[in-house]
């Protein structure tokens, strides 16, 4: 049986070297203002933007690009959607059991939402 319910993207997190950059970036280029903020604010661990960016900080970091620390994804009924993720044979993580790993190695973070917050997003059409 599939999951019945539904789910959103919440937020994408990505590693990044310089996060002081990335953030200046978000904000001045596209608009995105922080949400939230891990660490002191002049030497954060972590930021979200309002938009589901969140942004982690990696200085060690040396790819060419970004590197995808894991997906957030916002579902209606987290233990239905665990139950459902144990057929398909995920792994768990250490974060906690929310948290699982594809075969490929895609981590997700699956997070309960409350009341109607995922009809309400899916219901937006950021295109019309």
């Amino acid at each position: 049986m599939a999951y019945a319910k539904q789910s959103y993207v919440e937020h994408v997190a990505i590693r990044v070297r310089d996060i002081h950059w990335h953030i200046r970036f978000f904000r001045d280029v596209l608009g995105m203002t922080l949400r939230e903020v891990q660490g002191e604010p002049d030497a954060p661990r972590q930021v979200w933007t309002i938009g589901g960016v969140q942004l982690a900080s990696e200085p060690g970091f040396e790819g060419p690009e970004g590197r995808l620390a894991h997906i957030g994804v916002m579902t209606e009924d987290l233990e239905g959607a665990l139950a459902e993720a144990e057929r398909w044979g995920v792994r768990h993580l250490p974060q906690g059991r929310n948290w699982l790993q594809l075969p490929d190695g895609l981590c997700l973070e699956l997070i309960q939402a409350s009341g109607p917050a995922v009809a309400q997003a899916l219901a937006i059409d950021p295109r019309a």
